[in-house]
């Protein structure tokens, strides 16, 4: 090949490299766009600390919020209908994942897009209710990280029996729109027998339904409540604590969060830990994986919270063995 032909031929090949090269730097160098629908609101300090662990998860992989990556909040705070329609909102700015904490901006994200990767939080059914065909192969658009298994509902009635041994009739406090109440009623209804306690469903809807079920399961000795996951009663956690302390009903909650505030015992996983792993998937997601092809992960530690101030308030002796137990004792 002479000279003049071999500087043509390279500036040819050139030429062809260069193509796909400039492709493929500018895809490197677009902004994506990630889309958050929260359960719960703005103002909650535990969604603002769930968002910063999301952001700097996000960040250690080299996602840098308004350089590489923006992010379009909304936030539900307990209301179904606002879920559907800041649902509608997200899906129509097209982001490129979405990641939605809690059951109804879930269900509504599944209801408005097959398409868009939707990444959850703070979920306990997906399977149950038809948004993966399986925690192993999801199948579809949605993947993520479940806090509860259902089955687990069993276990909140038997620390709350353990903390309040008198109890003989525990209400199943939630909003039917914005958790899986009655998922969670059969699960803990299986273990109820046993304990000889009777079990009531409490689906609450507004504040003055939940102090109509709170005060109704407080009205004889015996009372107890439990509190499943659910956005709405997060929203509301100041008023069930503190309904919970007016009626004199031991009660056991989902998280740190009201054993923190006042509430007498909490089982539960690190939500922060949670949102970080979200992070991953994302992370993920955007380099190209199928959220069909991420398998939904189940939580492998929780952890228990007795607040002794409240068992005093309530007359209760927590036993020793149980305190020995707790991977926190607030007093």
């Amino acid at each position: 090949m002479s000279q003049v032909r071999r500087r043509l031929f390279l500036l040819s090949a050139g030429a062809f490299l260069a193509g796909p090269l400039a492709v493929i730097a500018q895809q490197a160098g677009k902004m994506r766009r990630i889309g958050v629908l929260s359960g719960t609101g703005a103002a909650n300090p535990d969604t603002q600390a769930n968002i910063a662990a999301f952001v700097k998860s996000l960040q250690s992989f080299g996602w840098t919020v308004g350089a590489g990556v923006t992010i379009d909040y909304r936030w539900s705070a307990g209301d179904p209908a606002r879920a559907r329609l800041y649902a509608k909102e997200l899906v129509a700015l097209a982001p490129d994942v979405i990641l939605a904490s809690g059951y109804a901006p879930v269900a509504a994200l599944h209801k408005e897009s097959v398409t868009i990767p939707i990444v959850f939080t703070r979920l306990s059914d997906p399977v149950g209710q038809g948004l993966v065909a399986s925690l192993a192969h999801p199948g579809g658009n949605v993947t993520g990280f479940t806090n509860f298994d259902v089955a687990m509902g069993g276990k909140w009635l038997q620390i709350l029996k353990e903390v309040a041994p008198s109890i003989a009739r525990v209400a199943v406090l939630a909003n039917p729109e914005t958790s899986t109440l009655n998922a969670w009623f059969r699960s803990i209804k299986a273990v109820a027998g046993s304990l000889a306690i009777e079990l009531v469903a409490a689906p609450v809807r507004d504040q003055d339904g939940i102090e109509r079920a709170i005060k109704e399961i407080g009205r004889k000795a015996g009372g107890g409540l439990i509190i499943p996951p659910d956005g709405f009663t997060i929203e509301h956690r100041a008023e069930v604590i503190t309904l919970a302390a007016k009626f004199r009903v031991p009660a056991i909650y989902p998280f740190r969060v009201f054993a923190a505030n006042g509430g007498l015992v909490s089982y539960g996983v690190d939500t922060d830990e949670q949102f970080r792993q979200a992070a991953s998937y994302i992370d993920r997601i955007l380099r190209g994986a199928r959220p069909a092809d991420l398998p939904v992960q189940q939580p492998n530690k929780f952890e228990m919270v007795i607040n002794l101030n409240t068992a005093k308030a309530l007359g209760l002796n927590v036993p020793q063995a149980m305190l020995s137990r707790a991977d926190e004792v607030i007093q």
